[in-house]
């Protein structure tokens, strides 16, 4: 059984939509989706540099771009399941059919724009914690004033709060932690701090019609599969200011009888949690073209 997942912010790279673009229809379907949104994803993801890409408001279209992108180059596939990571759940729900590929980049156009702005409010960003207890990192988060944003298993823990904060975590690492790294975010996401990109969102999400899923969609707020395009979006508005449950998805991956994980472009993180995690799980990075052959295959030995 295949699971699909796409990364989520953070994971993009100068660059790296270069070598997509060379790909038949691949620059005029990526024109398109930039005159829809209002956005020259082509620059961004060719010419522009690490600092204009770790925009919120740029980082966030350009990701689900790219994983529409690589997803179509795979061709008509059937994985069993599908999951994103963060912003990278809008391009699982166009994957599992619950949004067109033109409405995910709508909407998520107005989510990077809703969290910039909510980011703006107060300096904050977002560190990775690797190691340790879990238990006894979050309560030491807690302790601090943090949040666990992100709990992605395979013992990484990701905190979020204000930079002061960040900075006493720095200085003061819980037990059994080897390393704090700062992560290229400009805000700290799936807090409280973004309480005002929710309501945005939730006025964005009225416009749309959305169907039910055509594959098992697990969502980050509790690693369940969700049955219903509604559902999804409510979780898709919710999401933005409540913790990712990753370490959950997996646990249900685990459950569905996952056998094979594909990440789509910008891969390498949600493969590198999968292969501590899911131990006996193949997995691949789709991060360029050259990896579509294996790819292909690892679609056609363990795919519907």
């Amino acid at each position: 059984m295949l699971v699909l997942v796409a990364p989520g912010q953070g994971s993009q790279t100068p660059g790296f939509l270069t070598e997509w673009l060379e790909l038949p229809g691949a620059a005029d379907r990526v024109a398109a989706w930039s005159d829809a949104i209002g956005l020259d994803l082509a620059h961004y993801g060719t010419k522009a540099d690490a600092d204009a890409i770790r925009d919120t408001a740029v980082a966030q279209p350009l990701l689900v771009a790219a994983g529409l992108l690589s997803a179509s180059a795979l061709g008509d596939i059937a994985p069993g399941a599908v999951a994103g990571h963060s912003v990278g759940e809008i391009t699982a729900a166009a994957l599992a059919g619950v949004l067109d590929d033109t409405a995910a980049l709508s909407l998520v156009r107005k989510r990077g724009l809703a969290m910039a702005d909510a980011a703006a409010i107060t300096e904050t960003g977002m560190a990775a914690l690797l190691g340790g207890d879990p238990e006894v990192t979050v309560k030491h988060l807690e302790k601090l004033g943090l949040t666990p944003a992100n709990i992605n298993g395979a013992g990484q823990i990701v905190a979020a709060g204000t930079k002061e904060q960040i900075a006493a975590l720095e200085a003061d690492k819980p037990e059994g932690v080897r390393r704090v790294v700062a992560l290229q975010v400009a805000g700290a996401f799936h807090t409280h701090h973004m309480g005002p990109a929710v309501d945005t969102l939730a006025q964005a999400a009225k416009a749309l019609t959305p169907a039910d899923p055509t594959v098992a969609y697990v969502s980050n707020k509790d690693g369940r599969a969700v049955a219903t395009g509604t559902e999804v979006l409510e979780r898709l508005v919710g999401q933005v200011a409540n913790p990712v449950r990753w370490d959950l998805c997996m646990e249900t991956f685990k459950d569905l009888g996952v056998t094979a994980l594909l990440e789509l472009c910008p891969g390498g993180t949600l493969t590198g949690l999968a292969k501590r995690a899911l131990p006996g799980v193949k997995t691949l990075a789709l991060k360029t073209p050259a990896d579509l052959e294996a790819a292909r295959e690892l679609v056609a030995e363990h795919a519907a």
